[in-house]
């Protein structure tokens, strides 16, 4: 389900290349990732379509990479249960509970008014559902083709020199999984019999403070941590509306990995200046964004203040 962003670009070619039979369900809007592969063009929001299109197909496995809500999966599993061996669900590590006790474990208790709280609605179907499940909670993803500002946050500064405010002490524990990484993760779920029926934290193997990033992308750069100016601030003193002047939660937020490491035999490739220096050369370099045009008003906002 998609196949054409981020997630789903790096998946469709490493199962291609290991020489399964690939089709993509999606809107039709961008390329298939891989030439010649088939594609299924609807609208996955609309189940009658779903239906329609899909209710004659066979799959070994499907893996849903874009569903958000329980309302986005439940059509699918309808379709499709008896029919599979292997229903692959991409969640979030999002859906824990904040929590003094890190890192986040796998059995953890989640949080019901969190944002991905669709994702566990739909992991709690998945297990009542009868259909063989696996669900995958990557925390941040990272790498070429990252539509979200996670790491390009830190490259629009860095590379401009500018100062980098960073919310807090600096002192914050989070963890990045790059993109290549996870989709060797999901890959290695199909015909796995212990994935079945359970739920996998995936991203990289080290933990990293918001300062400690910062510098892994002045390495990743070129530049040494010690030309980077790191402000920080209190976030409490100023009202950005709907707008996110940083791109990571406040708060620790890791999650163990041991038991996809022992279950998928997976053990991720890239640490986190390597994977931020594919990122930048590949992605960011790549489409020139060093010369684009970046809105910096709320970095300009907060450095006012001192």
């Amino acid at each position: 389900m998609g196949g054409t962003r981020f997630i789903g670009v790096y998946l469709t070619k490493l199962l291609a290349a290991a020489g399964h039979e690939v089709v993509l369900f999606n809107r039709g809007n961008q390329p298939a990732p891989v030439p010649g592969i088939k594609q299924i063009h609807g609208d996955r929001k609309d189940p009658a379509q779903l239906k329609e299109k899909l209710a004659n197909e066979s799959f070994d496995a499907i893996f849903d990479n874009n569903g958000r809500e329980l309302s986005d999966t439940q059509p699918l599993v309808e379709i499709f249960n008896g029919k599979v061996q292997h229903f692959v669900y991409v969640s979030s590590a999002g859906v824990y509970l904040k929590s003094d006790l890190m890192p986040h474990i796998e059995g953890d208790p989640v949080d019901p008014n969190s944002r991905h709280k669709g994702k566990h609605h739909t992991e709690a179907y998945l297990a009542e559902s009868g259909i063989p499940w696996t669900s995958i909670r990557p925390v941040y993803i990272y790498g070429p083709q990252n539509y979200n500002p996670l790491e390009a946050w830190f490259f629009d500064r860095i590379l401009r020199n500018r100062p980098l405010p960073i919310p807090g002490n600096g002192l914050h524990l989070t963890q990045l999984g790059h993109i290549a990484d996870l989709a060797k993760a999901m890959a290695a779920v199909l015909g796995n019999d212990r994935a079945v029926g359970q739920i996998y934290n995936i991203s990289g193997d080290r933990f990293v403070t918001f300062d400690g990033l910062a510098r892994c992308c002045a390495l990743a750069a070129g530049k040494s941590s010690e030309e980077l100016k790191i402000v920080h601030y209190d976030p409490k003193k100023f009202d950005f509306g709907k707008k996110k002047a940083f791109p990571i939660r406040l708060q620790h937020f890791f999650a163990d990995i041991n038991k996809a490491k022992t279950d998928l035999n997976w053990q991720p490739e890239y640490d986190l200046v390597s994977g931020l220096k594919d990122s930048l050369s590949k992605d960011y370099l790549a489409a020139n964004r060093q010369n684009l045009q970046v809105d910096f008003s709320l970095d300009d906002e907060i450095l006012a203040s001192f």
